[in-house]
């Protein structure tokens, strides 16, 4: 299988293992709170049918999609809050159908579109579609770990983490620009262990800048789930070391990212 519709098939299984953890969620534990402050678990679903709806509109229509392009830099700091709030005010059984009718139509788009080498618009930089739909993935699986933690639920992971690697290794000159910071003049290189034990290897193997630990952590890290001072992963080199700070896999302006454990509060 290619790497173009594996990844389709990964943000298809990692969509329904998040629909697993809510399907069948009671009203009251949707009103649940999350690691994400103000957010509840139905915010989490409901920011990820309203990216869903964002992905499919850059899709179809780039026009539509650069007039949502326009609100999201009239208000940066609130337009992904906003658009979470309003979903999460829906019934629970209405947004959880909105959510899963969005996301296949998005998969149906996404794979009609795989063919062509067609760059679609995005909040950060243009995106084929296999691209949007690591992105997708990496989104899902990010805010899924959000309602597990919620739930207390555990979430083995997966070799579907290769996705959420790749982009976050890729975004490591974005973190710097959202920051204001130059990009580093040389690659880094970034060896994680796999969950099956293998290692997954990025940059040449001589570079004087490393990054390493396991896969699922620098996971944890570039989606800012936890901080660095929790996680495993561990940088040699100046470089290196402040991008353990700044690091995202996501578009738009930087994230807060999480606290330590055992900070105040």
């Amino acid at each position: 299988m290619s790497e173009t519709l594996s990844v389709f098939d990964d943000l298809r299984a990692e969509s329904s293992q998040l629909d697993a953890l809510v399907g069948d969620l009671a009203d009251e534990e949707w009103a649940a709170a999350t690691p994400a402050p103000g957010w509840t678990v139905a915010h989490q679903i409901a920011h990820l049918a309203w990216t869903d709806r964002a992905a499919l509109l850059a899709v179809r229509d780039a026009d539509a999609f650069a007039k949502e392009v326009e609100k999201a830099i009239a208000a940066p700091e609130s337009f992904v809050d906003d658009g979470a709030e309003e979903g999460a005010a829906q019934k629970p059984a209405a947004l959880l159908a909105q959510w899963r009718r969005g996301r296949e139509e998005l998969q149906v788009a996404l794979r009609a579109a795989a063919a062509s080498r067609t760059r679609f618009p995005w909040y950060g930089p243009p995106m084929s579609a296999a691209s949007m739909a690591t992105g997708r993935l990496m989104e899902t699986w990010a805010h899924g770990q959000d309602v597990a933690d919620a739930l207390g639920v555990p979430r083995p992971p997966t070799d579907r983490l290769r996705h959420v690697v790749r982009i976050g290794v890729r975004a490591r000159d974005f973190a710097f620009a959202v920051h204001g910071l130059p990009a580093p003049g040389a690659e880094f290189r970034v060896e994680l262990t796999t969950p099956t034990g293998e290692l997954w290897a990025y940059g040449p193997g001589d570079a004087a800048q490393r990054v390493t630990g396991p896969a699922l952590d620098f996971c944890l890290l570039v989606t800012q789930r936890a901080h660095r001072d929790d996680l495993a992963v561990r940088a040699e080199g100046p470089d290196a070391d402040r991008w353990l700070d700044i690091a995202q896999a996501f578009a738009g302006p930087p994230g807060q990212g999480r606290s330590p454990k055992g900070a105040a509060t």
